[in-house]
């Protein structure tokens, strides 16, 4: 008898875990079970992610084109809930489950598609030059070496410059916030990243300014689970409305500047 009930505890311990576990849903599925997604966004990028002091609300594209997805794939843009990530800890809190998904100015590359599926790209960016008005550096051209760049950590951008910029002295932060406020103390002479987040800074402090031509192409993308073609499919559905009925363009002419 004691056999029998040792036997029966440990299958009914089993049986529960596999039906945890193993419940059969997809990532989709899931979401509309629970009733609502939840974003990785940025807190400290001006336009797409930053969140207001005064408020506690995070504002920006990224998190209005969230919203909007919520809308249209739970019917209430409310059913978006918003955790904070930076470029290094995204794509772990989202292998973790912690977030559904990714809506943080974040490249789509070959290597990262290895991690993550990507969305339809939803915003199309490039590589520039933040400078100090007055700065010396016009261009990628100018940066030599005992330039010191500054850049965010599990970004592009820290790769990208040292690629075009090998000779540079490359000084790495935790997120975009940090890396302004070095170039503010004078710890850089220049911060690289994606011009429409440097447009943002512009927008917070008019002393500085974007310089040069972009030296390349960032195309952002909604990152999720990887297999999950459902949730996949069903954002770039949400993408397609939103720019066939004008939304898409509404926001962004909301948010994104193109000059300093």
């Amino acid at each position: 008898m004691l056999s029998v009930l040792v036997l029966s505890a440990c299958g009914s311990k089993d049986s529960s875990g596999d039906q945890s576990k193993g419940s059969g849903k997809n990532a989709l599925e899931a979401i509309k079970e629970k009733d609502k997604i939840v974003f990785g966004v940025k807190n400290d990028t001006r336009l797409f992610g930053l969140k207001d002091p005064k408020t506690g609300n995070i504002e920006g594209f990224d998190i209005d084109i969230a919203k909007e997805i919520a809308k249209i794939i739970l019917g209430d843009e409310s059913k978006a809930e918003f955790k904070e990530v930076t470029s290094k800890t995204r794509i772990p809190l989202l292998q973790k489950g912690d977030i559904d998904a990714i809506v943080a100015t974040m490249t789509i590359t070959e290597e990262r598609k290895k991690e993550v599926d990507f969305s339809d790209v939803y915003f199309e960016a490039g590589q520039a030059l933040l400078v100090k008005k007055g700065s010396p550096i016009k261009s990628i051209d100018d940066i030599k070496k005992g330039t010191k760049v500054l850049a965010v950590k599990g970004s592009t951008s820290a790769v990208n410059i040292r690629e075009k910029a090998p000779d540079a002295t490359v000084l790495e932060f935790e997120n975009y916030a940090e890396a302004f406020t070095a170039l503010k103390a004078g710890q850089g002479d220049t911060l690289t990243t994606d011009n429409a987040i440097l447009y943002g800074m512009v927008d917070e402090d008019p002393n500085y300014q974007v310089v040069g031509d972009i030296f390349t192409d960032e195309p952002y993308g909604i990152a999720v689970k990887k297999d999950s073609p459902e949730l996949v499919q069903a954002i770039n559905d949400a993408l397609k409305e939103l720019k066939d009925n004008g939304k898409y363009d509404e926001l962004y002419k909301k948010w994104i500047k193109t000059s300093n």
